[in-house]
Formats: C-alpha cells, sequence, structure tokens
C-alpha cells in the first residue's frame, strides 16, 4: 500500500494546523489512484509528529511512504531536521520503504501560482 505523508511545520495556531489537515484531506481526494492513502504530520508544535504520522501510516497498512515537504525553501527544518525525524520513523519501521519529494519551493509551478494569487487580488480571475 501506497502512502503520502504530507510534512508541514506546525503552529501554535490551531487554524494552521487545520489548513494542513484540509489539504491532505484534499490531497486524498485528488491522488487518482496514485496513492491509497495521504497522511499529515509535523515537524514540531503540533500531532502527529513526523514519526507519529509514519506509524499512523504503517497501521493503516502502509508498505511504502512517499513524504512532501510542505516548506518554501531549503532551509534548516528541510535539509536537516525533517530527514532527522523521518530517520526516527525508519528506525521504528525498518520494513516499510521511505522516499522523500522535493519540497514545495522547489517545484517549476510555484512561479505561477504566485502570479495567479497576485492577479487574484487585483480581481482578476485564476
Amino acid at each position: 500500500m501506497n502512502a503520502l505523508l504530507l510534512v508541514a511545520h506546525g503552529s501554535r495556531k490551531e487554524s494552521s494546523n487545520t489548513e494542513v489537515k484540509q489539504l491532505a484531506l484534499q490531497m486524498q481526494r485528488l491522488t487518482d489512484g496514485k496513492f491509497d492513502l495521504v497522511k499529515h504530520g509535523f515537524l514540531e508544535l503540533a500531532e502527529p509528529s513526523i514519526p507519529g504520522a509514519i506509524d499512523d501510516c504503517v497501521k493503516c497498512g502502509a508498505t511504502h511512504i512517499t513524504v512532501v515537504p510542505y516548506f518554501l525553501s531549503a532551509g534548516r527544518h528541510v535539509t536537516e531536521d525533517i530527514p532527522e525525524e523521518i530517520a526516527i520513523g525508519q528506525k521504528n519501521n525498518p520494513a516499510v520503504e521511505i522516499t522523500v519529494s522535493g519540497y514545495l519551493g522547489a517545484r517549476s509551478e510555484i512561479a505561477e501560482l504566485l502570479i495567479k494569487a497576485a492577479v487574484y487580488a487585483q480581481g482578476g480571475r485564476q
């Protein structure tokens, strides 16, 4: 079973964490069968943690997990902290294959999305 794990920073503001949860639910509807399961996890300040979310995926039957960092740049969280947390989850679930996609900000589509947001703010259509 293939799982997608959306990883965000986490916030003290619960509404921000809820946005991530809602995004994961929306992604589940859009996977078009490419992933059997979409879960979310947080680096800090919210639950589930990244290792906890990996455990949740495994409990649901995942044998392969693709982690998608929901971050805009390759700062310390992307290059060090997230890999460290994934390593903990991997150690707890050695039989599961875990891969990590590029972080959100590395995608070429980001510039287009930002232009769409700016046009929308000016009263234009997306």
